[in-house]
């Protein structure tokens, strides 16, 4: 039995890993790689292996750093089953879709404007018509239901808590369980429960995004929140602009904005959602508030009963109503896409804000290598946006706190309620020195044997 590690080893995006099994070659995730021109690369090489021969793909989520290449794999000749649950099932159509459609429309910029590139533009990595097809590929799986996606070889999904739908993933195959964490939540966040837990595994293959650090406790989290909106939105009379992935992190802002609204920490709060896909996505929430946990279920009775109470919140839908926005000089909380800031809507906003001394940038997710959203959190004090360069006079915060991935104290939680050290530990979806610090503490805190794949090693389990 050998796994290939096509992705996030040693980096956080591009999840996909390769099982072979006997004669069985199977994917456990099909992510896109996000960070640059780098990232631009390596997504236009995939894949590295022969599409036509993988028999099924395991998709632990919908966040496209695990699943954006799933059309590309259907156009290049994959034509099994993708296993994944009825939550993300309903999100890959709105996240996929939204994917084809962005890469059109950029590619389409690009070629009209030829100078204002770095680098060559890039083709699309797939169509509208590649997503079409993967989505028919999609069959659904209940959590905690055993399936036989192949004959010797038997699955289980697990709420990961990350986002909606997200699973860690139990492959029983060759006399051996190997388990994937997926992206693991944060315990005790807003929506979600906490992951599930896991005891036993041969093999693990554990996320270390945060492998490094820890959160804020979410009490100091929301005061700094607070603060960067009141301060922004009264003291200073500005917009604030929240970068934010569509699914998940919205729901989230949302959530937190409708309570602090409950418990009048906030009030007056005008706010615009603007991304063409985050009304779905809040809908798609919506119909499965049996993931939700205690609060948040409390929360939602709450606002049914007090409607008057809520925030004024408006999802912006055509794109005349994106540019209208930019006409806001003040008052706005603007929470649009792509949460790294490399794609979509949010990239007019902070054209149009980011210069303003006067407005305030909050980012409160993952900001990976080479993406803009991780220049600004780094302090850098020229953004170059759709060819022009604007000095960075806003306010920059990074929200640590609100994170959907488990920090430090979180992952370690999770595998030391393990009744035995697995056989082999590989530590992912982390950039290198994080995963290896991380790796380092597993071996020391817990005595695992425990290491970090190198990009395509292939490691026989």
């Amino acid at each position: 039995m050998n796994i290939t590690f096509h992705g996030a080893a040693g980096e956080v995006t591009g999840s996909c890993y390769l099982l072979e099994i006997g004669e069985v070659r199977f994917l456990v995730d099909c992510g896109m790689f996000q960070g640059g021109h780098e990232g631009d690369l390596k997504n236009q090489r995939f894949p590295h292996f022969d599409a036509t021969t993988i028999d099924f793909v395991l998709l632990t989520h919908a966040h496209i750093d695990h699943s954006g290449m799933l059309p590309r794999l259907a156009a290049q000749g994959f034509k099994g089953a993708v296993y994944t649950t009825q939550a993300s099932r309903e999100l890959l159509e709105v996240m996929l879709r939204d994917s084809a459609h962005i890469q059109a429309k950029e590619a389409e910029w690009a070629e009209r404007h030829p100078h204002h590139g770095s680098h060559a533009p890039n083709l699309p990595l797939y169509s509208l018509q590649d997503v079409e097809q993967v989505l028919l590929q999609v069959e659904v799986v209940a959590y905690g239901a055993e399936i036989q996606p192949h004959q010797g070889i038997s699955c289980r999904f697990l709420d990961a808590g990350h986002i909606l739908g997200s699973a860690i993933i139990e492959v029983f195959a060759d006399g051996k369980l190997i388990v994937f964490s997926g992206d693991l939540g944060q315990p005790g966040r807003p929506i979600l429960c906490s992951p599930t837990q896991v005891n036993a595994a041969d093999v693990v293959l554990i996320e270390s995004t945060y492998g490094n650090r820890l959160h804020k406790n979410l009490d100091d989290t929301l005061e700094e929140f607070i603060h960067a909106l009141e301060d922004t939105l009264h003291r200073k009379q500005g917009n604030v602009i929240m970068p934010a992935f569509t699914v998940g992190r919205t729901q989230e802002i949302l959530y937190l904005l409708i309570d602090l609204s409950r418990q009048r920490r906030l009030q007056g709060l005008k706010i615009y959602v603007d991304s063409p896909m985050a009304l779905a996505a809040t809908e798609i929430t919506m119909r499965h508030i049996e993931l939700f946990n205690e609060a948040a279920q409390k929360l939602l009775a709450w606002g049914r009963e007090r409607r008057q109470e809520l925030p004024d919140i408006h999802f912006v839908q055509d794109a005349q109503e994106s540019i209208a926005l930019n006409d806001i000089k003040s008052g706005a909380i603007i929470i649009s896409a792509s949460g790294m800031c490399d794609a979509g809507r949010i990239k007019h906003h902070l054209r149009h804000n980011l210069g303003r001394p006067e407005c305030s940038i909050v980012f409160t997710g993952f900001q990976a290598e080479g993406t803009l959203g991780r220049r600004l959190v780094d302090g850098a004090k020229l953004a170059r946006i759709f060819g022009e360069e604007i000095a960075v006079h806003a306010d920059i915060y990074t929200i640590g706190g609100l994170s959907a991935h488990a920090d430090q104290a979180g992952l370690m939680h999770w595998l030391a309620q393990f009744k035995h050290p697995p056989g082999q530990t590989f530590v992912v979806h982390g950039e290198a020195a994080t995963a290896a610090q991380f790796c380092g503490l597993i071996e020391k805190q817990l005595g695992w044997n425990a290491r970090v794949p190198l990009a395509n090693e292939t490691v026989s389990l």
